[in-house]
Parts: C-alpha cells; sequence; structure tokens
C-alpha cells in the first residue's frame, strides 16, 4: 500500500520515504538544518506506515453547509511539526462571519513551553479556506477541531471536524498567535517573524497597525504571576519599533500585543501572543513611566528596565518625537540621582530631537534612584526652574569610591577641555593646596563681572554654567561659584557648592578642601560691590578667602550643599 499524505508544503509518498532512509545521494549535498527536516519526515512517514489510517469524518454542521475538506484526509496521522488545513464550504454565504476557528490542543506529551491551547482564525474567500498549522508546543499529540461560523449569530461557531495529529518533531515551534481583534484591527508583526524565540534580556518587537487614526497600542508581559504593561507610541504610518526588556529572569515570558478598542476609549483588545525563551538569569525591575513620558513625546531607547549597573557613571539614550509639544524648545533633559538622602543634577543634551550621554553616580557604591525629566517651557524669567518627571528607575554604582567633590555635576563642567586648560596655566608653579586655591579664586573674583540685571530680573537660564560664565565673563553668585568649583575639581581639589543666605538674599559661594580641612571663599563678595546706583564696582579683595569664621557668619549663614 502506497500512503499519501500532504504535511506542510510538500506531498509525501510513505513507502518512497522509508526506502529514502536507507540510501541517500543527496544527503552529502544537504544543509545540516535539511538533513534534520528529512529526518523528521521520515519518521512521521514511519509512524504513518504503523498506523491503520481511517478517512476523516465532518461534523453534521459542516455537512448542513456542504463543507469538503480536502486536507488532511485522515483521522488521525503523524506529521513532522506542521500540516495543512484545506476546505470549501459551498453555502458561506448563509453565515454571519467570514472566519474559520481552527483550534488546536496539546494532549499528551512534554510539558515544553507549558501551553496547551493555540487557535488560527483564517478567512473564508468565496468560500474556500486554506491555513498552515504549526503544532505550537513541540514532540506529542494535539486534537485540532475546525469550526465554521453560525448561521444566525456573528460570534459563534459550530464544530465542522475533529481529529488527532501526532508531532514526532520535539523542537518548539510556533507561529504568532493572532486573534480576531488583531485581525480586525491590521495588526502585522515584521519581528519577531515567529510565535517562539529564543533572546539574551531583550528582543525587538516591530510592525505596524492598519486601521487609520489609533495613537498608540499595548503591550503586556507576563511571567510566573508577575505582569508589566506599557503604551507604545505609533508613528503617522501606523508603525511600532521597541526593543522590550524580558524582566523576569531566566525561563519563557509571555507577551501580550493590545490593539485598541474601536468602540471603547482607553480600552485595548488582546491582539496578538507571542512566547520569549530568556536565556539571561539577570532579573530587572520595570521603567515607571509618568504622563509626561507620552505628552511631551520622550522614547528611552537605553536603559530598558531598571537595576543596571554602572561604574561611577551610567548612559541615557532616546528621542524627542518633533511632533510633540515643545519638542523644539525641549534642547536638554534633566536627570536626578538620589542615594542615601543625597541627591544631584545633571542636565542632558538633546540635539536633533536625539540624546546620547551619561551621568554620574557621584556617592559612592550602592542604589540610586533616578528619576528623568523634561524642563517646563516657559518665557518667565524667574530664580527657580519647573521641570517634569518623564521616568523613574533604579541604577547600582559597582565602584566603591565616593566622588561627589571631584566629578562634573550640573553647570560644573570639571572635565571639558577648556576649563582644565585654564586651571593647568593657572595654578602652574603653585606647590601647595592653598596657593592654587587662590589663584582659582583670585582669577574669577578678578575676570567675572556682577551682572547686576541678572540678580534683580531673576533672569536665571537653564544653561547657566562655569562655562557659559567663562565665555561671557559677567553672572551671579551660582555663576562665579560654577566656575570656581569647576577649576579646582579639573586639577583634583575637591569642592563643593555652598548654598545660603548673605545680606538677608539667597547667596552661593565655595567650599575647598586644602590639606584634609574645608576652606571657605566666596569669589562674588571678593569681586567688588553694588553701589547706591545698583552698579557693580569692581574691587578684590582677600578678605573672602578663607575668612575668619566667627566675622564670615555675621553676613552668611549656611543652609546646605548642592550636589
Amino acid at each position: 500500500m502506497n500512503k499519501i499524505l500532504r504535511t506542510g508544503a510538500a506531498l509525501l509518498t510513505v513507502s518512497a520515504l522509508v526506502f529514502a532512509a536507507g540510501c541517500n545521494p543527496l544527503s552529502a549535498f544537504q544543509t545540516e538544518a535539511e538533513q534534520k527536516q528529512d529526518r523528521w519526515d521520515r519518521l512521521a512517514a514511519e509512524k504513518n506506515e504503523s498506523m491503520d489510517l481511517k478517512e476523516l469524518s465532518l461534523e453534521s454542521y459542516a455537512k448542513q453547509v456542504n463543507t469538503v475538506l480536502t486536507s488532511p484526509e485522515y483521522q488521525r496521522f503523524a506529521v513532522n511539526s506542521r500540516f495543512h488545513v484545506e476546505g470549501t464550504v459551498e453555502k458561506y454565504g448563509e453565515f454571519e462571519s467570514d472566519t474559520v476557528w481552527i483550534e488546536v490542543e496539546k494532549t499528551k506529551g512534554g510539558e515544553g513551553t507549558g501551553e496547551k491551547e493555540f487557535s488560527y482564525y483564517t478567512r473564508l474567500n468565496n468560500g474556500k479556506f486554506s491555513r498552515q498549522v504549526q503544532l505550537f508546543n513541540g514532540k506529542g499529540e494535539y486534537r485540532v477541531t475546525v469550526r465554521l461560523p453560525s448561521r444566525d449569530q456573528e460570534d459563534r461557531f459550530y464544530d465542522a471536524a475533529r481529529f488527532e495529529v501526532i508531532n514526532v518533531n520535539p523542537e518548539i515551534r510556533r507561529d504568532v498567535a493572532m486573534s480576531r481583534a488583531g485581525q480586525d484591527a491590521g495588526l502585522k508583526l515584521s519581528r519577531p517573524e515567529t510565535g517562539y524565540l529564543e533572546a539574551k534580556g531583550e528582543f525587538r518587537l516591530k510592525g505596524s497597525l492598519g486601521k487609520p487614526g489609533a495613537e498608540r497600542l499595548m503591550v503586556r508581559l507576563e511571567k510566573d504571576g508577575q505582569e508589566w504593561k506599557h503604551l507604545l507610541r505609533l508613528n503617522g504610518d501606523g508603525e511600532f519599533d521597541r526593543r522590550i526588556p524580558l524582566f523576569y529572569g531566566k525561563g519563557i515570558h509571555k507577551l501580550t500585543v493590545m490593539t485598541p478598542d474601536p468602540k471603547r476609549s482607553d480600552y485595548y483588545n488582546e491582539a496578538a501572543a507571542l512566547l520569549v525563551n530568556n536565556r539571561s538569569k539577570d532579573e530587572k525591575s520595570p521603567i515607571e513611566f509618568f504622563k509626561h513620558y507620552d505628552s511631551r513625546g520622550v522614547k528611552l531607547e537605553y536603559p530598558l528596565a531598571g537595576g543596571g549597573k554602572g561604574n561611577m557613571k551610567y548612559r541615557i539614550k532616546g528621542s524627542i518625537d518633533p511632533e510633540a509639544p515643545y519638542a523644539a524648545e525641549t534642547k536638554h533633559l534633566i536627570v536626578q540621582t538620589k542615594k542615601d538622602g543625597m541627591e544631584a543634577t545633571y542636565f542632558i543634551p538633546v540635539k536633533n530631537y536625539k540624546f546620547d550621554d551619561t551621568f554620574w553616580l557621584r556617592f559612592g557604591k550602592g542604589e540610586y534612584e533616578v528619576t528623568v525629566n523634561v524642563p517646563e517651557i516657559t518665557e518667565e524669567q524667574r530664580d527657580y526652574f519647573r521641570f517634569f518627571g518623564v521616568a523613574r528607575f533604579t541604577v547600582t554604582n559597582n565602584a566603591d569610591k565616593d566622588l561627589r567633590n571631584l566629578l562634573p555635576s550640573r553647570g560644573i563642567q570639571a572635565r571639558n577641555d577648556e576649563i582644565r586648560k585654564l586651571a593647568r596655566d593657572l595654578t602652574q608653579g603653585k606647590k601647595t593646596e592653598r596657593e592654587k586655591a587662590l589663584a582659582i579664586y583670585e582669577y574669577v573674583a578678578k575676570n567675572i563681572r556682577y551682572d547686576v540685571q541678572k540678580f534683580r530680573n531673576d533672569n536665571f537660564e537653564y544653561d547657566d554654567s562655569a562655562l557659559k560664565t567663562l565665555q561671557e565673563k559677567s553672572g551671579v553668585c551660582q555663576d562665579y561659584s560654577f566656575l570656581a568649583i569647576a577649576l579646582l575639581r579639573s586639577i583634583g581639589m575637591e569642592a563643593r557648592f555652598v548654598e545660603g543666605v548673605a545680606d538677608g538674599n539667597r547667596h552661593a559661594w565655595v567650599e575647598v578642601k586644602v590639606n584634609g580641612k574645608w576652606l571657605t571663599m566666596d569669589p562674588t563678595w571678593g569681586s567688588g560691590y553694588i553701589n547706591q546706583n545698583n552698579q557693580f564696582v569692581r574691587r578684590y579683595t582677600t578678605k573672602y578667602f578663607d575668612p575668619d569664621p566667627a566675622e564670615f557668619a555675621q553676613t552668611h549663614r549656611r543652609t546646605g550643599v548642592m550636589y
């Protein structure tokens, strides 16, 4: 008997395959993958040869609507991983739907991915339907039910045929499980191309949504009772492209793509599902996103998850949607780091709507809470800045050193080449730390002119910094302090920005470590004074370099340190 079965796209002759198992003159020219395919094809053929293949019988509903199932042909048979379901329905015009539901259940065999069911929804086209079915969970036995739509209710289906399939191939192969909602929304995934893949820590999700007008879709990641949800923005063409982190360590994560419900706002339907086997044992924490992340068009590309590790510094990368509100005006992001009650702030430049920079972990070894912010865009002049959180995550610094008073910080570009060169020139020939500190104090006090208008009008800017002060040669107390601290830190001298009050006004000055002890200096007051006509008068003095503490306290009150 020469039994013929349709499996996959090939028409296999059992007796010919059995004979080929003994001698295959083409095997030497086959790739390893082709040899494996042939091996499982032969095993399926041998299994079918040993079975009593009975002709497939249809259910009564299939007969009522004149259904012919051309594939498969038997009630129980073996395959190498996949097979075709094909047929025609004469009375398809009576149906309330144009969808055929093919449900696949694993009934016997190894645990594999743990999944027990998988469904396909395929369209009826002029009464014809065809679907290649991938047995989703490796070697074992499966029950397949083909269901046809009801003739009186849109969402009801009736059994047309049931049959058993034996998969001889132990490899896990799985299609993307696409629901009816996903099909109706026009969801297409170009990456990944399969419904089961292996990855290390993350994978790429790319595709498009065919329905016009949608702005977002949702993804849900699950493993062992843990769950993460996140909204993905679509571009103007309905496309999305995002790396998805695998938070929950080694093992299988399930990702569900959810599309907007056309009838309900802020509601999403399960559209597609796939499995990702994470080879990395690292567990990470999800990033917390705030409303301004979406409304200001921020897209964080790195990190994708919290719990990362750095060595004194950490990278941040991403972009801003050019179409988002204030996108063109957003020239930087503000990163705040917190550890053990201490806080530091850094500015991340945005150029051509992209950012890619690092921030420092200056408070030594341990875990930091990091908040990424966007600035408030306003023309109002004031002595403070407002910004809005867009994302928050944690980072662990592995470096033991505490370099809070040596590394760059907001407004203090201590590693800038221009700053470094100037500091070296100013301190050339100076042998002691005190001499070096005095040389920098003298330069800042003598060369920076106090900006009375900036002080009176609260005309502060986000880009106020040591470099800006050096270029403009003017500023107020914070700018004098920025420049002095940057110069000191650039030559390896610990220095910090002191916040306080002087003569009833908010004020800033500098503390620098000299021979192991903190020395106070106020280059602003050392530069001159404001006369009765509100004009700055230059008058350099060393009175405010290492002043007498009791005398200094009569005019200055220290409130804290800004890191």
